[in-house]
């Protein structure tokens, strides 16, 4: 079985406060120390009250130095909202502080809402405009000193400028990112949690178009997928019922937070509401820890998938540490002992 990873949202429920539901990602990232997971990785959104992780830098810092082996990166910096050049510091810092540690994703998506994109954008030259490429080379000629002689940043350095860039993940639901991410020779992570197209395309593309860099050698295939795992089959549904009722909401462009299963019970789901559940049932793993291995081999086989990243939005803190604790048991993690504190 691949390696296992977690990406976090950091996820605020009826029963808790936003602050609440970030101290849950630092314990939630210290169990994931102990049981062996491999990376941590956090979310950019903004405006939106299911989702506490506005700001990953801050959060990578944060879990960094209460843990001592995951990895800790973004999944990812949603790249349309920042300046290259503060995205190439922040990122720095973090390396400098955490050497050998940290990840840098990207996306191309804002994390929102048009109106809220604009807002973070409205003081850069084209709020409207999709630049990511543009954003994306200017992030690496900052690392590679490889500006122009007659550019006005050719005399600008990333600070520290004796720390790299860490490793880049170019983040994706489709194909173009694949194809970006093989060209240049990244990482890629492929959001099947959320995205309707098939995932052994995207993959295998990055995978037969890979190019070797100075960044990495070998490709890295990391599949995002959603799961929600407990010890029967039973719980495992009373469970799911909240991912139900919230994804449900979202679809009405609803961002509220996760509900209970009680008040997912209580809900009244119209006919569209309920073809909307099935549809995203079809992407969502659901069960004890045998079933979604099963359910998962033969996803990782279609895609090759170098590494698998699971997310787990459910509504109680400890169901959700419980499901990880499980899935580690189906993947064969081994232990590393007590994290930092």
């Amino acid at each position: 079985m691949p390696p296992l990873s977690i990406l976090d949202l950091s996820s605020v429920t009826t029963g808790i406060s936003v602050p609440q539901a970030l101290r849950n990602s630092l314990d939630l990232a210290r169990l994931a120390d102990r049981l062996g997971f491999t990376r941590y990785w956090v979310a950019e959104h903004h405006n939106m009250p299911n989702i506490a992780s506005s700001a990953p830098d801050i959060m990578i810092g944060q879990i960094a130095a209460a843990t001592e082996h995951l990895r800790v990166g973004s999944g990812g910096v949603m790249l349309p909202n920042h300046a290259p050049l503060q995205v190439a510091e922040r990122y720095k810092v973090l390396e400098g502080l955490f050497p050998g540690r940290i990840d840098l994703g990207l996306g191309r998506a804002p994390g929102t809402d048009p109106v809220t994109a604009y807002a973070l954008r409205r003081r850069q030259d084209d709020p409207a405009a999709d630049d990511f490429l543009e954003r994306f080379q200017e992030l690496l000629a900052f690392e590679r000193r490889a500006f122009p002689d007659d550019h006005p940043f050719r005399n600008v350095n990333a600070m520290p400028a004796d720390v790299p860039l860490p490793p880049l993940y170019l983040l994706g639901s489709s194909g173009y990112s694949a194809q970006l991410a093989a060209h240049i020779g990244a990482g890629f992570s492929f959001a099947h949690h959320f995205s309707d197209f098939d995932p052994a395309g995207p993959m295998t593309v990055y995978r037969e178009q890979f190019k070797p860099s100075p960044m990495r050698s070998e490709p890295l295939a990391i599949l995002a997928v959603h799961a929600v795992c407990a010890d029967t089959d039973a719980e495992a549904e009373r469970l799911a019922t909240s991912v139900d009722l919230n994804f449900a909401l979202r679809r009405q462009g609803r961002y509220l937070p996760i509900p209970s299963p009680e008040e997912a019970a209580a809900h009244e789901y119209s006919p569209t509401d309920r073809a909307l559940i099935a549809r995203n049932r079809t992407r969502l793993m659901v069960g004890t820890k045998s079933k979604i291995a099963a359910q998962l081999e033969p996803l990782i086989a279609a895609t090759k998938a170098d590494e698998l990243m699971i997310t787990t939005m459910v509504y109680d803190h400890e169901a959700r540490k419980r499901s990880y604790v499980l899935l580690a048991e189906a993947f064969g993690l081994r232990e590393r002992g007590s994290g930092a504190t």
